[in-house]
């Protein structure tokens, strides 16, 4: 029986405890993506609050795929010292960190990207900002992938144990998979198999740069939440075809910015019936699959996060808490076990839009 505070492994990466912090857009880094050593104290800091690993913000793996301010980068070896600053502070206490790689794609904007947005198909659709994008190209779509596999390289060297692809909430990935984004006629468009190839071949180009023992993981919508988007069905096939490939772990969650209360973040989880909002996706998942499946969505106590794992997946990530109480998991492996604190109002992340980094604003 899977058990919160029991050790694992994921592809050679050994990790204390079944409890992530997942990808978190914090806004501590410079303009052009660089950490600050804020972000490094931050990163410490959950490391020392007892998280087995650390998902790092979405990271832009070109600088047209940038979205919010303060955003990482993964488009450089310039920012290497910082990078492996990031890995330290988390290795300090024992903690594992992997670094989430994003292309935005429709849904940046002209102010952020420096272009023209680019997305599978130039459609307007709810999730993007009010500017068409541009229909990617076939070469374009060859020097995304490319950066993708360049910027997991570059993960590798700097010293962080994984790296994540972000295939899920609406951006450039989850934009190839639905049909709501993608209506492209030629090998990327039409069936679901020919709208997982995009993901397919960022995934093969990040596998080729770091090699069969570094861990790859992805972040997959089970279902966009939205009408004419990504289906369960179709994310089935997806997480199939993933896993098939040797996919080390996948991280499940739902929706898009478009798809209102069944977004990816929701508010006023204040309730046990009201947590892990992803888990039915995830546990469908779960049983297509041979790899580690992750969920993520709503988890506040310790009775409902420790029977997804012991019964449904194999990992639980999360976010909020963490912001408020980078220390849970610590608390809760010292017996104890009132829920998170975090009372899921969001007003967290306007302090990193306009502050220069995100934290618990107290009601």
């Amino acid at each position: 029986m899977r058990e919160i505070f029991q050790g694992s492994d994921i592809n050679g990466m050994a990790l204390a405890n079944r409890l992530m912090r997942s990808a978190t857009w914090e806004g501590m880094c410079a303009a052009d993506g660089r950490p600050t050593q804020k972000l490094t104290e931050y990163y410490r800091a959950l490391g020392r609050g007892g998280v087995g690993l650390i998902i790092t913000g979405y990271a832009f793996v070109r600088p047209d795929g940038k979205q919010m301010p303060g955003k990482m980068g993964a488009h450089t070896d310039e920012f290497a010292t910082e990078m492996k600053a990031l890995a330290d502070a988390a290795h300090e206490s024992g903690c594992k960190i992997c670094m989430q790689l994003v292309h935005a794609g429709g849904q940046t904007t002209v102010k952020a990207a420096g272009r023209q947005p680019i997305a599978p198909s130039a459609v307007q659709a709810g999730q993007f900002q009010k500017t068409v994008p541009d229909e990617m190209s076939a070469r374009d779509i060859a020097e995304v992938v490319e950066a993708f596999g360049q910027a997991a390289g570059r993960a590798k060297r700097f010293g962080l144990d994984a790296v994540q692809l972000h295939a899920a909430h609406g951006y450039l990935i989850n934009q190839f998979l639905s049909p709501l984004t993608n209506r492209r006629t030629d090998e990327y468009g039409g069936g679901i198999e020919q709208r997982s190839r995009f993901l397919m071949e960022v995934y093969r180009s990040v596998r080729k740069a770091v090699g069969k023992d570094f861990p790859v993981l992805v972040k997959l919508n089970g279902a966009d939440n939205l009408d004419g988007g990504l289906s369960a069905k179709d994310a089935l096939s997806a997480a199939r075809e993933l896993d098939s490939a040797g996919v080390d772990a996948i991280e499940v969650s739902g929706g898009t910015p478009a798809s209102g209360l069944m977004g990816p973040v929701r508010t006023k989880i204040n309730s046990p019936e009201k947590e892990a909002y992803n888990l039915s996706l995830a546990r469908a998942i779960k049983a297509a699959v041979s790899c580690p499946v992750i969920a993520v969505g709503g988890f506040r106590s310790f009775e409902v996060t420790e029977q997804a794992i012991r019964e449904d997946v194999d990992y639980v990530s999360l976010s909020r808490p963490l912001i408020r109480e980078p220390e849970l998991p610590a608390r809760w492996e010292r017996g104890q076990r009132a829920p998170a604190t975090c009372i899921s109002c969001n007003k967290c992340f306007m302090p990193g839009i306009k502050e220069g980094g995100i934290y618990c604003v107290p009601e």
